[in-house]
């Protein structure tokens, strides 16, 4: 479509994707372009080379690949991480995620942090960002996740552990009841949820970051038992949960008196608890 030619109008490049939506296309476009939000002002002339790479970008957002990693970058909260296929693309949920693990180590002292499943190593980053006198570790099964948040974590800065491992698994036991915040988005989609996904996710993000068992609880329900070896007592937990299992959490974590936290649409959205005091425990 934009091949052959020498130079055209960003207008008319424009015009020449009315199935793309206009914001996703200008977002392409200045991928191609390398430039800045304000550069299509004045309809400038565009190249034939940008023209071919909005071109080939354009194709793999008609085949439904996520904009997110077509610019292998996403925001989240206050910072720009690189994302692609190896892990989830962070949601606007986790970020209200991030935000609730924040207000529950505040006045605490060098918090020790774990995030469990952390992927792109996004809320593990954001809270050292917040933090930085805190010591936080991420663990995750995937060796390709912890390779991209490793690469995060060096562009950014950041001292973070990455951990390879199932779940809390690949903590060291010097941390034995001695953490202060669980907090995690696990896999919680049901297997017979999963084909009524978008396609976008399902043919392009990575499965196993999104499905848990038959229920969808079954990852959560591992999280509740083995958080309780490493909590401190009163020690805060977290976890990001689907909209219908809010009932089943407080079941699941009924040993941390949990509350529900709804998402900025009002939906249940998280499980929050505390480990028993010591004087609870009988």
């Amino acid at each position: 479509m934009f091949r052959h030619y020498m130079e055209k109008k960003v207008s008319e490049l424009m015009a020449q994707v009315p199935d793309v939506a206009d914001h996703e296309a200008l977002r392409l476009l200045l991928l191609a372009v390398d430039e800045g939000a304000s550069w299509p002002v004045g309809d400038p002339d565009v190249t034939a080379e940008v023209a071919g790479r909005f071109e080939g970008y354009v194709e793999r957002r008609r085949g439904g690949e996520p904009l997110q990693y077509i610019e292998e970058t996403v925001q989240f909260g206050p910072l720009e991480l690189h994302i692609d296929s190896r892990a989830l693309i962070p949601r606007p949920e986790t970020e209200r995620l991030w935000e609730l693990a924040v207000d529950l180590v505040k006045g605490l002292d060098e918090p020790t942090i774990i995030d469990v499943g952390t992927g792109s190593g996004n809320l593990a980053l954001a809270m050292k960002w917040i933090r930085p006198d805190s010591i936080v570790i991420g663990c995750d099964l995937s060796c390709d996740a912890l390779d991209l948040a490793r690469e995060n974590a060096a562009r950014l800065g950041l001292a973070v552990d990455f951990l390879i491992g199932d779940l809390l698994d690949p903590l060291p036991t010097s941390l034995r009841g001695e953490v202060d915040l669980i907090v995690s988005n696990p896999p919680y989609v049901a297997r017979s949820e999963y084909e009524g996904l978008a396609a976008e996710v399902r043919e392009h993000e990575p499965m196993e970051a999104l499905v848990a068992d038959t229920d969808g609880l079954g990852i959560l329900n591992r999280i509740a038992v083995g958080a309780a070896d490493w909590l401190r007592p009163g020690a805060a937990i977290i976890c990001e949960i689907g909209e219908t299992q809010g009932l089943a959490c407080l079941d699941l974590f009924s040993g941390y008196s949990p509350r529900i936290e709804e998402d900025l649409t009002g939906r249940d959205r998280f499980v929050v608890g505390s480990a028993p005091m010591a004087s609870d425990v009988h």
